[in-house]
Order: structure tokens, then C-alpha cells, then sequence
């Protein structure tokens, strides 16, 4: 049976869409059966053996307190954004009162928990894809197996407990601080009523909204840390690899905490339904 031949073009391979489109595909599957893996391994180190307490200790302050700055500036300026934004909307309706209802919801629900991961993801995922690229192609990673050290044990578990720990914790930070800048624009500059703005935000925001912002973010910490480690172990060689990897670690990042949000957001509202079909007194 003859073989089938690439069609050519004066000595050159014919660009076939399906045929890259299928490599597309390939390359995706592929990509994600790595990351699962990889997770997988996470996962299982975290049942069996945890990391020591001093190296924790360095990735918990690394990834939490030198990421504080960032997370309650950027919290503050959303807060203030929102009032500047929806004051003019509220006030056509009569309901500028309401504002800080508006304003808190959002944040406790939606965007206090998405920017802090933003933020997570820009300030320590692109680091962590970077240090631990660099040390994929200083051949350090090999040292360690070479040692007898489990590269996942001792390099990724740590940051994965941090990112996953401190995640929740900035998350209700940046919604203090967004709910506090927002008040000080809508009281301070719009003349909304201090009292009619904590008023409504105490009637409209449960702690279930507060709880479920949180719930979200211990996902976007997770998979921040897995694609974050993942890049850097899998990097390309030379300094072009590793800055690919941080880029590619963002990027991903971003685009995989959009697409959790959804569906989290999703199992949250429902969650929500069936608490409060249960105890509808306490929701």
C-alpha cells in the first residue's frame, strides 16, 4: 500500500488548518495531562509528608506579608472607582443611599476575591515560575533529586500551602479596604449619609457572601501555585525559557481564575438557595 505523502509546494509542506488545528488540540491535551500529573504529585505529598515548618515559614511571608502592599492599595482604589462610578447611576433612581450595598456586594463577591488572585497571580506566580525556571536550567532541580530530595517536596508543597493559606486572608483584606475607600468617597466627596451607607451595607451583605468570596479564593490560590511551579519546572532553556514560563504562568493564571470564578460563582449561588431553602431564618 503506498503512503500517503505531505502535499508539497515547491519542496515546502502544505499549511493544513485541520492538520494544525489537530496539533492545537494535541498540544492542549497533552499540556493538561502534564499539569494534572503534576498536581496529582502535589497532592499526594500534602497527604503524606508535609514541608518543614522554616521553609514554610519563608514562602508564607514571601507570598502574604510582601504581597500585602500591593493587595490593599489595589483594594482601595476599587472602592473608591466603584463609588465615583455608580454614584451618578444610583443618584438618577434616588438610591445613592444604597450605594454602599452596591459597592460591598461587589467586592465581597466578586471583586475582591478576582484582583486579589490577579494580584497573587502577577506579584508571586510570575516569581515563582521564574526562580524555580532558573533553577531548571541551572540544572539545581536535578541536584536535588541527585541528593535524594524530592524537587516537589521540597520546592512546590511550600509555596502551594502558602498561596492556598494566605489567599483567603488577602482576599478579606483588599474587600476591608475597598469597602473603607469606598465609604470615605461616597461620605467625604458624593454626601451620602454615613449612617444610610453602613444602614444598607448591614441589611444587603450576609456573611455568606463573605464566606463564599473566600471560598473562591482558596481555588485561585491552588491553581495559581500548580500553573506557577508547573511553568518553572517545565521551562525552556536560557533566559528566554525562563521569561517565557513567568509570561505563560500570568497569563494562564489569569485566564484560569476567570473561568473558575464562573463556575465557582455558580456552585456559591446554589449553595446559597439550598442554606437558605434549609434555614431561611439565619439566611
Amino acid at each position: 500500500m503506498a503512503s500517503i505523502a505531505p502535499v508539497a509546494n515547491h519542496g515546502r509542506e502544505h499549511w493544513n488548518p485541520v492538520h494544525a488545528l489537530g496539533a492545537k488540540v494535541l498540544s492542549f491535551v497533552d499540556g493538561l495531562g502534564e499539569l494534572t500529573v503534576f498536581a496529582y504529585r502535589i497532592f499526594v505529598w500534602l497527604v503524606s509528608s508535609l514541608p518543614r515548618r522554616g521553609v514554610l515559614w519563608t514562602n508564607l511571608y514571601e507570598i502574604g506579608v510582601c504581597s500585602l502592599p500591593v493587595v490593599l492599595v489595589t483594594g482601595t482604589f476599587i472602592g473608591m472607582v466603584l463609588a465615583v462610578q455608580s454614584y451618578d447611576q444610583f443618584r438618577i433612581m434616588h438610591l445613592e443611599s444604597r450605594l454602599g450595598a452596591a459597592i460591598t456586594i461587589s467586592l465581597v463577591n466578586e471583586l475582591g476575591p478576582v484582583l486579589a488572585a490577579v494580584m497573587l497571580a502577577g506579584r508571586v506566580g510570575s516569581a515563582m515560575a521564574a526562580e524555580l525556571g532558573t533553577m531548571r536550567v541551572t540544572e539545581q532541580i536535578d541536584a536535588l533529586r541527585v541528593l535524594g530530595a524530592d524537587p516537589i517536596h521540597y520546592l512546590v508543597v511550600p509555596r502551594f500551602l502558602a498561596c492556598v493559606l494566605l489567599i483567603p486572608l488577602l482576599t478579606v483584606m483588599a474587600d476591608g479596604v475597598g469597602i473603607l475607600g469606598g465609604w470615605w468617597v461616597s461620605t467625604q466627596i458624593l454626601d451620602v449619609d454615613s449612617h444610610h451607607y453602613w444602614f444598607h451595607t448591614n441589611n444587603f451583605v450576609a456573611p455568606y457572601n463573605v464566606f463564599g468570596g473566600m471560598f473562591k479564593s482558596i481555588f485561585f490560590g491552588a491553581i495559581i501555585a500548580v500553573i506557577a511551579c508547573h511553568r518553572g519546572f517545565h521551562c525552556g532553556p536560557g533566559a528566554e525559557g525562563v521569561g517565557r514560563a513567568a509570561t505563560s504562568s500570568f497569563v494562564l493564571s489569569f485566564l484560569s481564575i476567570l473561568i473558575l470564578d464562573f463556575f465557582l460563582g455558580i456552585i456559591v449561588l446554589e449553595g446559597y438557595y439550598l442554606l437558605h431553602s434549609v434555614f431561611p431564618a439565619v439566611m
